[in-house]
């Protein structure tokens, strides 16, 4: 389901998305469960016990009937022909009403039903985030452990987002002045290209054709996240810090990764946040230079996510008038209630994408959160409770026909499940959309999810015999990396020089911390 505010009747302009009215069966049996019968009467307590027993067996049937209906559902799909299908929708001109979109008016009257142009918006976004996972070096046997595998011109070209009209312009890497258990990826060997530094994601730029269909010079900012088990949120909360000169307060371990410098590193002598806002006023101020509408679109999954709200709180310090979103994916909370008042006051949109069977998104604050502003009255605004940011989508794993409906923490978690859902969400009371164009055994790549039916292996996401190649000699080996997909600080830093930061710039005079 989506959290909304009051409909705004500027919405009307767009395209209109029929609701899905729930069969009048379902809808009688949802009166009956909720008391609107009006045949309804006090009864005794034998009365009462069979009311009791009839809604056990009425709520039994209707989940038989409903997992009978999912399994209906597929049987009835024609893989073969899925197979022959397009995997996008048409790109659609958005240019007209690209605020809404971009979540002017907090994507109200756009998520319940999903509008179709939003939701290829959020499957857009959600893919630039994937992609920091795609082309991320997990191999701790690679002595490139924890960089990108491809350099940034040949990175949407690899991972097939060359139709998608971004270009990137800028890598990311990030380290952290604390130990942060799964987060740091490292190589086994101690002659490794980084000790300290992990790439965390890309800057991206829109280009000419993109842009003319969106309505504005779209920069986007991807940040990578983690798969690691939930507890690794358990351990971030350490405590909340000061940032700005307010009340308001984030997560710290979050803070470090992003902040994070140290002049004996190669790659981190300038923080996560120096290196993106450089290169995000880089682009500003070019675009607008030219006379150009220009929007920043912030996205992330799980820790990503994190990172894009501090990101986002960042630019809008230093670029008051400049439309900025945040369109986030498992996201946990980040800060306290003066640290989300103070993001609204700036103007910043956040979207989140949650789904209802995964647990990062309740985290941290699982008791203390959001929900004990009910006692403000009796205990006034409390500083230390963690919560939540922007307006909610929320998905449900049972939607799909397509996955499996047993316990699986790690595929609740995984993006690529959250965007296969995104793609199949109309409403919350509709079934998973039949003409879903985005390939299903995507979901696959780094998990169990989808069910035996469909034949896709776990886990099939790797390089072809884990990277290992036969030489001309018949034995086989790990092969060197191409020279231009090495990483290079003094490549990587070259942007840098080309533009001077005054001192106003820079996370450090809003965080109130050391870099």
């Amino acid at each position: 389901m989506a959290t909304k505010n009051a409909i705004h009747p500027h919405y009307y302009h767009l395209p209109a998305v029929h609701k899905t009215r729930l069969p009048a069966t379902a809808q009688a049996y949802q009166d009956y469960a909720i008391g609107k019968n009006p045949r309804q009467k006090s009864a005794n307590r034998a009365v009462k016990l069979a009311e009791s027993l009839s809604n056990i067996l009425n709520l039994q049937i209707e989940t038989t009937i409903q997992r009978s209906l999912n399994r209906s559902n597929l049987d009835v799909l024609s893989i073969e022909e899925k197979h022959n299908t397009p995997t996008t929708s048409p790109k659609e001109d958005i240019s007209a009403k690209w605020r809404e979109i971009h979540g002017s008016r907090d994507w109200d009257d756009l998520l319940d039903p999903l509008h179709p142009w939003l939701r290829r918006e959020i499957v857009k976004y959600g893919e630039f985030a994937q992609a920091t996972y795609d082309a991320f070096d997990f191999d701790a046997f690679s002595e490139y452990c924890g960089s990108c595998m491809y350099n940034r011109h040949k990175l949407f070209d690899k991972l097939g987002l060359t139709k998608t009209g971004y270009n990137v312009t800028q890598y990311i890497y990030a380290m952290s002045h604390i130990d942060l258990p799964q987060w740091l990826e490292k190589s086994r060997f101690v002659d490794t290209w980084s000790k300290d530094s992990n790439w965390m994601g890309f800057v991206a730029v829109s280009d000419d054709q993109e842009s003319k269909r969106i309505g504005r010079r779209d920069i986007v900012v991807a940040w990578r996240g983690t798969v690691a088990p939930s507890e690794w949120y358990d351990n971030m909360q350490r405590k909340l810090e000061p940032i700005g000169h307010g009340d308001s307060k984030v997560e710290h371990g979050f803070l470090s990764i992003y902040t994070s410098k140290s002049d004996f590193t190669r790659y981190n002598k300038s923080s996560a946040s120096e290196q993106v806002m450089r290169e995000v006023k880089k682009l500003v101020d070019y675009y607008q230079k030219i006379g150009e509408q220009v929007s920043l679109t912030i996205t992330g999954h799980s820790l990503g996510g994190a990172l894009g709200l501090l990101n986002a709180y960042e630019a809008a310090k230093n670029f008051p008038n400049l439309p900025i979103s945040v369109v986030s994916f498992a996201s946990p909370r980040v800060g306290n209630i003066a640290f989300r008042d103070e993001l609204y006051q700036m103007g910043i949109k956040t979207l989140r994408v949650t789904m209802k069977q995964d647990v990062v998104p309740r985290m941290p604050g699982i008791v203390f959160n959001e929900s004990l502003q009910r006692f403000d009255d009796i205990t006034g605004t409390l500083e230390w409770v963690y919560t939540h940011v922007g307006v909610e989508l929320k998905l449900d794993v049972r939607s799909s026909p397509y996955l499996k409906k047993g316990l699986n923490l790690v595929g609740f978690h995984m993006l690529e499940t959250y965007l296969h859902l995104v793609d199949g969400y109309h409403s919350s009371d509709s079934g998973f959309r039949a003409d879903a164009k985005r390939d299903v055994a995507l979901v696959n790549k780094d998990c169990d999810m989808l069910v035996d039916e469909l034949r896709i292996p776990p886990n099939w996401y790797q390089l072809a015999n884990k990277g290992l190649e036969r030489n001309d000699h018949g034995r086989w080996v790990k092969p060197k990396r191409d020279p231009e997909d090495i990483p290079s600080p003094t490549m990587e830093s070259h942007n840098y020089h080309e533009l001077e930061l005054g001192d106003s710039y820079g996370i450090g005079s809003w965080f109130g911390v050391s870099i």
